[in-house]
C-alpha cells in the first residue's frame, strides 16, 4: 500500500473502513454446523457481540491485525464456551483427581475427543467456503444468520437453534405456581405438579420446589424391635459405573443376575455422575434429596440409613474392592457418609484389576467371600455391611496391560460373581437382605454432550441405574418374576424398605405380604446433580442447567 493509499484511509469517515471477517467466517460457519446437528450450548448474544468487535471499522490496518491477534484467545475461549465441555470451575475442582490418572488413560481420554466423521464434514466445510468466498460475500450471511438466531432466542438465550415446541412466557396463574414464580407451592403427592411451561423461570422455581418438599420427607424408623424380632444380615452393594443403558450397550440385558431378585427398580435415578456425591446419597437415604451443595453440609441423625439401623442393634460393617483414597472417597464416606465403621481387611486379597490411577481393584469374589466367612461378625446376626466396588469403572485394566479393560467382559464377571454369590447365599442357613444401588452409569456410549466416560453431566443415561433387593433365607421365598417397580424411584424408596423389613418377621413368615411391602415406596422425580450442572425430568423432557444459566433441553 502507497503513502497516498494509507493517507486516503486514515482520513476517511470511518464508515468507510469495514473490513470482512476473513478467516472469522469459517468460525462461525463451523459453529452454525454445529449448532443444526445438536452439539452446541449456543449463546448467540456473545457471538453477536464478538462479530461487532470483530466487524468494527478500524482505519489502520495494523490495528485490524492487532485486533485479530486480541480476538484468537477471545474466540476460543467462546468456542469452549458454547460447547457442553466442562468449564474452568469444574476443571479446576477435578484438577488433583485428573493428576492421579495414568498417562494411558489420559491419552486414552484425549482420543475419544477426536471425532474422525466430524473433522471430514469439517473439512468439507472448509473446501465449500473457500470456493464460494471467490464470488459471495459469506460475511453477510453469517452476520444475518447470527441476527436471525437472536431473535429466535429473544426470550432466552442459548435455548436451542429454533425455540421449544409449545415454549411460551413464564406464568404466574398456573396452579402450583406462587404469585412471584420464584417457588411453586407443595401439591399432595410425593412430587411437585408439573403444569407450568418449561420456561427457565418456570424450571427453577420446579426445581424450588423440589427442594422444599425434599426437605420435609423421612423414612420412620421404629424407635425399638419388638420381642420376636428375627435378625438377619443387611448387605448393601453399591456398584461404580453401571446403569440401564450400559448394560443394554453391553448386551447383558439378559443376564441370569437380573433373574435373582425379589424387588426391581425399572426407574430409579441415583441422582449424581461421581461416586463420592453417589455413596453419600445413599448412606444418607433415609430423607429426602438434598441439593449437591447441601450435600457437604450436616444432615440429622435421622437421616444416616445405618445409624438408624445402629440405634436397632445392627452393628456397622465397611467394605471396599479398592483402597478409597482416589478422589478422597473413603474419606467422604466416613465425613459425609456418616459411616465410621473401620475398613474390613484387606491384606492377601488377590488383585484382578488395576485401577485407572494403578491402585489394585481386588477381586469381588475374593471380597464377598471374606464377608462370607465373617470377619468378626457372627452369621444371623443383626449387621448392616456398606460394599463399594469398581471393577466397571472406567480406565480399569489388567495388570501388565494399560489398555482399558473391555467393559462387557468386566460387567459379565461381575455379574457371574454375583449370580453366584447370591447362589451360595440360598444354599447356606443364613438370613441375608442383599440391596444393590448402583452408583452412576458409565457412559459408555456417550452422546451428543459427553464423549464416552465423560460423566460431567449427570445426564439420564448415567443416572438411570438397575437397583434390586433380594431376601436370602425366607421361610416362604418370592416366586417367579421380580416385582417390577416402574415409578419414578430415588434412595428414600430403599430406605423405606429396609424399615418395612427391619424385624426380620418376613424371613420366618409362613406367607410374606409382597403387596404390602412394596405398595406405595416413595417417588422421588429425577433430579440429578453434579457441582457444576443439574438434569431434571419435566413434563417427561429432560432438561439440564450448567453453571446456574438458563435451562435448555437435553439434546437428544
Amino acid at each position: 500500500m502507497t503513502n497516498q493509499t494509507k493517507a486516503r484511509t486514515l482520513n476517511a469517515p470511518l464508515w468507510q473502513n469495514w473490513r470482512g471477517l476473513d478467516g472469522w467466517n469459517f468460525y462461525f460457519l463451523l459453529k452454525f454446523g454445529l449448532l443444526w446437528t445438536g452439539y452446541l450450548n449456543f449463546h448467540p448474544l456473545a457471538n453477536l457481540v464478538f462479530v461487532a468487535f470483530l466487524l468494527f471499522p478500524l482505519p489502520s490496518l495494523k490495528l485490524h491485525r492487532l485486533r485479530n491477534w486480541i480476538a484468537l484467545p477471545v474466540g476460543i475461549g467462546l468456542f469452549w464456551h458454547d460447547t457442553w465441555l466442562p468449564g474452568p470451575d469444574s476443571i479446576m475442582s477435578q484438577g488433583s483427581q485428573l493428576a492421579g490418572f495414568s498417562l494411558d488413560y489420559v491419552v486414552d481420554l484425549v482420543a475419544r475427543f477426536i471425532n474422525w466423521q466430524m473433522l471430514g464434514a469439517a473439512f468439507v466445510l472448509l473446501v465449500v467456503w473457500l470456493f464460494l468466498s471467490q464470488w459471495i460475500r459469506i460475511t453477510v450471511f453469517v452476520v444475518a444468520a447470527l441476527l436471525w438466531l437472536n431473535v429466535l432466542t429473544v426470550a432466552g438465550p442459548a435455548i436451542s437453534l429454533l425455540p421449544a415446541a409449545g415454549e411460551a412466557p413464564a406464568v404466574t396463574t398456573t396452579a402450583g405456581a406462587t404469585a412471584t414464580g420464584t417457588t411453586m407451592a407443595p401439591v399432595p403427592g410425593d412430587i411437585p405438579a408439573q403444569t407450568a411451561p418449561p420456561t427457565t423461570q418456570n424450571l427453577t422455581a420446579w426445581l424450588n420446589s423440589f427442594y422444599a418438599s425434599e426437605a420435609k420427607r423421612v423414612t420412620t424408623f421404629p424407635t425399638a424391635l419388638p420381642a420376636d424380632a428375627q435378625p438377619f444380615e443387611l448387605l448393601v452393594i453399591n456398584i461404580c459405573s453401571l446403569s440401564w443403558d450400559d448394560i443394554e450397550a453391553a448386551g447383558l440385558s439378559a443376564h441370569p443376575l437380573w433373574k435373582h431378585f425379589d424387588i426391581l427398580f425399572k426407574n430409579f435415578n441415583s441422582a449424581t455422575s461421581y461416586s463420592g456425591p453417589a455413596a453419600i446419597r445413599l448412606l444418607r437415604a433415609s430423607c429426602g434429596q438434598p441439593s449437591h451443595k447441601n450435600l457437604y453440609q450436616p444432615a440429622g441423625n435421622q437421616c444416616y440409613l445405618f445409624e438408624n439401623l445402629a440405634k436397632l442393634g445392627f452393628s456397622q460393617n465397611l467394605m471396599l474392592d479398592h483402597n478409597g483414597v482416589f478422589g478422597d472417597f473413603l474419606k467422604e464416606v466416613r465425613q459425609d457418609g456418616g459411616m465410621q465403621a473401620p475398613l474390613m481387611n484387606q491384606a492377601g486379597l488377590p488383585a484382578g484389576l488395576l485401577s485407572f490411577d494403578n491402585s489394585p481393584v481386588y477381586d469381588d469374589t475374593a471380597v464377598l467371600n471374606r464377608w462370607m466367612e465373617g470377619e468378626g461378625r457372627e452369621p444371623n446376626t443383626r449387621s448392616a455391611t456398606f460394599f463399594n466396588l469398581l471393577p466397571l469403572h472406567d480406565g480399569n485394566h489388567y495388570p501388565g496391560n494399560s489398555k482399558t479393560a473391555d467393559y462387557k467382559a468386566r460387567a459379565q464377571k461381575l455379574f457371574d460373581e454375583l449370580d453366584t454369590f447370591l447362589t451360595q447365599l440360598e444354599k447356606s442357613d443364613r438370613k441375608v437382605m442383599v440391596v444393590i444401588v448402583p452408583e452412576h452409569g458409565a457412559a459408555l456410549k456417550g452422546d451428543k454432550m459427553q464423549v464416552s466416560g465423560l460423566r460431567d453431566i449427570p445426564s439420564p443415561a448415567i443416572t438411570h441405574v438397575p437397583a434390586g433387593v433380594k431376601f436370602i433365607g425366607m421361610k416362604a421365598p418370592h416366586e417367579g418374576e421380580a416385582i417390577e417397580i416402574s415409578q419414578p424411584s430415588s434412595m428414600l424408596a430403599i430406605s423405606e424398605l429396609v424399615a418395612r423389613s427391619v424385624d426380620g418377621k418376613n424371613f420366618v413368615a409362613d406367607r410374606v405380604d409382597w403387596d404390602t411391602l412394596t405398595k406405595n415406596l416413595p417417588q422421588t422425580a429425577a433430579v440429578s446433580e453434579n457441582s457444576n450442572a443439574i438434569v431434571i425430568q419435566y413434563q417427561d423432557k429432560p432438561y439440564v442447567r450448567l453453571n446456574g444459566g438458563d435451562w435448555v433441553p437435553y439434546p437428544q
